[in-house]
């Protein structure tokens, strides 16, 4: 009997986690869309939202909290083909997620990836504009950001209970 691969069905979590990563995608690229065009956040500068919140617009043209600068037209490309690239890999391991909090953990990466790479072929770089730097926060970040954190750490909790419960 051969192993199930792309031609078997997708599990009920692997559709979780597709329909959760087209929210994200979603969401990141309408908060996107508003922060640039409805509130005009690049000619506005810095807009406090409610007590350390604020928004300021950032071009993250490097890796992840624009951390190694990417400034080169090649590793614009670079970084959006490899988000892809992760995003198609997550997709694959979605099908056959077994468990709603990893369908939940990959959906949210794939939005993510895909929203920050819709960016760098958009614009050349990462709309990131949630900024919390008055919390000692570093890094300005956005939706996608956010969503990829939260899907790590849902793969992480995930780990740690399946090494908890085998026998």
């Amino acid at each position: 009997m051969s192993e199930p691969g792309l031609n078997a069905p997708v599990s009920r979590y692997g559709w979780q986690a597709y329909i959760l990563a087209t929210a994200v995608l979603a969401l990141d690229q309408a908060v996107k869309h508003w922060v640039l065009n409805g509130l005009n956040l690049g000619a506005l500068g810095a807009v406090q939202v409610a007590g350390p919140l604020h928004l300021t617009l950032v071009w993250n043209r490097g890796v992840s909290f624009g951390l190694f600068h990417a400034d080169r037209e090649l590793m614009r490309w670079a970084l959006a083909a490899f988000s892809l690239i992760v995003a198609v890999v997550l997709v694959v391991w979605a099908r056959r997620s077994e468990r709603s909090i990893v369908g939940a953990g990959l959906g949210l990466i794939i939005g993510g990836a895909i929203g920050n790479a819709v960016d760098r072929v958009r614009f050349g770089a990462v709309v990131d504009f949630i900024d919390v730097s008055r919390l000692y926060f570093p890094w300005v970040f956005n939706v996608a950001d956010a969503a990829i954190t939260v899907g790590v750490g849902l793969l992480l909790l995930d780990s740690v209970r399946k090494e908890r419960t085998a026998p």
